[in-house]
């Protein structure tokens, strides 16, 4: 049967709720997506023909303020994928209690094989087709899989042109000379280094005695390595769609990042006599102290988390730990720090960057990576008191948490009409 993640995030609703007493009924409607929208993107290609691919734009919840979430390009994408990114979402706001809900889109498409004007054609289309939902006050799209500031500035263009004038706050993650904010490109690994450095803390441990393993050197993956190794942390492994490498001593991070930088290299290319080349497998289950995943969904599995050699885990990646393998991963005492807390910096940073546009303001970047810092050690600090209170490991914590305050929020204002 093949992986259903919304299948995988009710399973795990279900289950922190359960673990706290929780009635269905106090529940029920985080279970369900507030709104699904499919659409048909047809667009003309370079030959002069006709190619349409399949959109999406799932809303999962706004009782605690407009939708937000990222659009990611990919040719895996399915619906159930985009509801659980979307529920994810709204999970991870009320965790980090930003005032969002969740929403995700997604193109079925691969994006390396248009060429920059099919790229801008399809996005203008699927925006002028999402239009009517997305909005500064209704749902902020982002990037994601695939997707980057460009690609940002299109959409937030292509809206403006529909209203009649400029709307930054449409999406984030643009371009700075478009209303973007300095600091939300590199938000998402930052935050993850920040959460990964207050787990290190906690076990009182010196992050220069700690080794870490990176699965994706994406936008996350590179910045939570370039951060965690001035932070002096050991990388022994990373990876990325071509495969890993691995040096026991520790990975010249700083040429690593530089090699793959400008987005053309794959690590399979990359010469160095001291490091291994592995796969993506291999690299998941080398032995360290932390292990990120920063890559899809889906990775850490039934079938490979009882070979994993980490003592910890950050999920940076959305969903990359399936729920049969918690359950084993907590039978082994690894400690794992879930997703909607881990990388939840870079929506911090885009409700930044959103406030930012709806004042006609801008940030210094001192000021975002103070704020960014802020919101995240007192997320972490309330998620590991609750699980000290609660009994609970970090996942099941940080769901009873989101579950708590979303449901909350349902309730205060009722249910119309």
């Amino acid at each position: 049967m093949s992986y259903n993640a919304y299948d995988n995030f009710i399973a795990v609703v279900d289950k922190a709720a359960k673990a706290v007493g929780m009635d269905e009924q106090d529940y029920i409607l985080v279970k369900y997506p507030e709104r699904e929208l499919k659409v048909s993107v047809p667009i003309k290609m370079d030959d002069g023909s006709v190619k349409v691919f399949e959109g999406y734009r799932v809303q999962h919840s706004s009782s605690r303020g407009p939708c937000k979430g990222g659009i990611r390009y990919h040719q895996d994408s399915d619906i159930n994928e985009v509801r659980a990114l979307a529920a994810w979402m709204s999970f991870k706001c009320a965790v980090v209690n930003i005032p969002y809900g969740g929403a995700k889109g997604a193109i079925k498409v691969d994006p390396t094989k248009l060429s920059r004007g099919e790229l801008e054609r399809l996005t203008r289309r699927y925006t002028a087709s999402i239009l009517p939902i997305i909005g500064p006050e209704k749902d902020i799209p982002a990037p994601d899989v695939n997707t980057n500031a460009q690609v940002m500035d299109w959409i937030m263009d292509t809206y403006s042109m529909m209203s009649g004038y400029t709307v930054h706050g449409v999406v984030t993650g643009k371009d700075l000379e478009v209303g973007g904010s300095v600091g939300r490109p590199e938000a998402t690994g930052r935050g993850v280094t920040i959460i990964t450095l207050q787990l290190l803390k906690k076990l009182k441990l010196n992050p220069k005695d700690v080794s870490v393993v990176i699965q994706g050197l994406g936008n996350v993956g590179a910045a939570a390595a370039k951060f965690l190794h001035e932070n002096g942390c050991k990388i022994v492994g990373v990876s990325d769609v071509s495969g890993g490498i691995r040096c026991e001593k520790g990975l010249d991070i700083p040429k690593i990042l530089e090699f793959v930088g400008n987005k053309k290299n794959l690590l399979k290319d990359y010469k160095d006599d001291s490091v291994e080349f592995i796969s993506n497998q291999e690299l998941l289950v080398t032995k360290c102290d932390v292990l990120i995943p920063a890559a899809m969904e889906n990775q850490i599995t039934k079938d490979n988390a009882d070979k994993i050699q980490c003592k910890y885990i950050v999920e940076a990646a959305n969903g990359p730990t399936t729920a049969e393998a918690d359950e084993i991963i907590a039978k082994r005492n690894i400690i794992l720090v879930p997703d909607i807390l881990a990388n939840a910096g870079g929506v911090t940073v885009s409700y930044f960057e959103w406030v930012q546009n709806l004042q006609s303001l801008t940030w210094e970047l001192e000021d975002v990576n103070k704020m960014l810092e802020k919101v995240m050690i007192k997320a972490w600090n309330e998620l590991d008191a609750n699980a000290t209170k609660w009994g609970l490991n970090y996942r099941l914590a940080a769901y009873v948490e989101a579950i708590e305050r979303i449901s909350k929020a349902k309730h205060l204002r009722g249910m119309f009409p």
